[in-house]
């Protein structure tokens, strides 16, 4: 019987009985897919609108209020002058090379913050001694800033004004004086004594002289504060 289906009667049997029913699936399917293609045609006419307003609204906020600020290298949107500082060995010369076109006072957009490079001594003498009063404060914008500080409230990060004239006064006349310093006299010999006890220790081998300042500093300090 299987071999007069298959071999005598085959051409009764060739037709496939399902053609018409799948041809009616794929007309059905193509409304769907023109409604797929016209989202993603939709989507990707959002995105690149948003993207064209952004960048619009970055190149606007680079270009805005410069009149103001030093000379500079050109900046690109969004990261600013960092490609002209990254992949550099030798960063000084990078910024020294840099100095050399846009002069002693020249400003750098790194990432959305602005920096102030100072290359000259006439120049950071302007900033530091005769200008003072217009750079002595320190910003507390942020939340990180503001715990790290105790709120400006230290006498290295608080705000110009009276309370900073306060501390500076007990600094010079109570932590500072010729009398204060001399007592922590003996502290400092016993640190040098023995930085110098274990550089010589280590002779023939090589030695981080960086490490052993730091340590230096750090124990003078911790024992300065705490009477160790």
């Amino acid at each position: 019987m299987a071999q007069e289906i298959m071999k005598t009667q085959d051409l009764n049997f060739c037709d496939r009985p399902n053609l018409i029913f799948a041809r009616a699936n794929i007309y059905n399917l193509l409304p769907c897919i023109y409604i797929m293609d016209l989202e993603n045609l939709l989507f990707i006419l959002t995105t690149f609108l948003f993207l064209f307003v952004l960048f619009n609204l970055v190149i606007k906020k680079s270009t805005c209020n410069k009149t103001n600020l030093p000379p500079g290298p050109c900046k690109l949107p969004l990261i600013g002058n960092i490609h002209q500082l990254v992949g550099s060995s030798q960063l000084h010369e990078t910024l020294r090379n840099l100095a050399s076109k846009y002069g002693p006072l020249m400003h750098l957009q790194l990432g959305e913050v602005s920096h102030i490079i100072v290359s000259s001594p006439e120049m950071a003498l302007e900033i530091m001694k005769t200008q003072d009063l217009n750079f002595i404060d320190r910003p507390h914008e942020t939340l990180f800033a503001r715990i790290i500080t105790y709120n400006g409230t230290s006498v290295s990060f608080a705000a110009y004004g009276d309370y900073w004239r306060q501390l500076m006064k007990i600094c010079t006349m109570e932590l500072l004086t010729t009398k204060r310093v001399q007592s922590f006299r003996f502290i400092r010999q016993e640190e040098v004594s023995e930085m110098v006890k274990t550089i010589s220790e280590s002779e023939g081998s090589i030695v981080n002289l960086s490490k052993k300042i730091f340590s230096l500093t750090y124990g003078i300090a911790a024992r300065a504060a705490f009477g160790m």
